[in-house]
């Protein structure tokens, strides 16, 4: 009997997942489905009840659900409780097992490059939900300060709470601070949505030291203005779609407790741009 997968939220047909995941089914020959199942805001409860009644193996959850799905849990991981959302769950005959696989997602593309954390000074632009997992992945890799910019100082104010519990030197700063001092930071991070509609940059990569390296998690457009400031300085990038990727692997290897087909699930995500 084939088993079956899904992610869940509202709105969902823009949702790259269940292309990544069919391709990795289809590379090991795995008899697996993975579909897209919208529930919208406030039905969540009902929705997880039809899941287990299909007997549904796993599901991925995205926005709006990932904080509110933790109250469904009857496990979570480690993961789960720190950033204190959930995106994917194991469901074992009714019991469902959270965990957060966006952190690992967003180290992964800086370990295959082999960039170091430890010690380094850290500018973060955004305090939203995958912030939090940014800065857990930050902390558990021993960041030597951070500097957090947001809109709203209630968001900011929050963040640098959580990242202060975990052990970050923390500060929050106004954007015009940062770009007048951008040549202290060694890796500069996007986690707001500036970019999605092609936006303009909030950060002006003249100043930077060459070594800075430059992270957007914005995926679609692929090329934001952020990603196309530091590449004109010569800056080396990290794709957005390189966290979507590291966070859906790991979330394969987690349903599956096999190693993901990578290049598959990598070919599978590219062609959807």
């Amino acid at each position: 009997m084939g088993k079956s997968f899904a992610v869940i939220g509202d709105p969902i047909n823009h949702s790259l997942s269940p292309n990544i995941h069919s391709a990795a089914f289809r590379e090991l020959n795995l008899d697996s489905s993975y579909i897209g199942y919208r529930i919208p805001k406030g039905e969540l409860e009902s929705g997880i009840e039809g899941l287990k009644k299909i007997k549904i193996n796993g599901f991925n959850v995205t926005i709006p659900h990932k904080i509110e799905m933790m109250k469904y849990l009857d496990k979570m991981d480690e993961s789960c409780s720190v950033i204190g959302a959930v995106n994917t769950v194991v469901n074992n005959e009714g019991m469902l097992k959270g965990y957060n696989t966006d952190m690992d997602g967003f180290l992964e593309p800086i370990k295959k490059r082999y960039i170091q954390i430890e010690g380094e000074k850290i500018l973060l632009l955004g305090a939203g939900g995958a912030a939090r997992a940014i800065v857990a992945g930050m902390a558990k890799e021993k960041a030597g300060n951070l500097d957090i910019v947001n809109r709203t100082t209630l968001n900011a104010n929050n963040l640098a709470e959580f990242a202060t519990k975990l052990g970050l030197k923390t500060n929050i700063k106004k954007i015009e601070e940062t770009n007048n001092h951008i040549e202290n930071y060694d890796i500069i991070i996007n986690s707001t949505s500036i970019g999605l509609k092609n936006e303009v940059s909030p950060i002006s990569f003249e100043e930077a030291n060459q070594k800075t390296i430059v992270y957007d998690i914005v995926y679609a457009p692929m090329n934001t203005d952020f990603i196309k400031k530091a590449k004109e300085r010569k800056l080396e990038v990290i794709y957005g779609y390189e966290m979507l990727l590291g966070q859906a692997t790991r979330a394969f290897e987690i349903w599956h407790e096999m190693k993901a087909p990578y290049n598959a699930m990598k070919k599978a995500l590219l062609g959807g741009f």
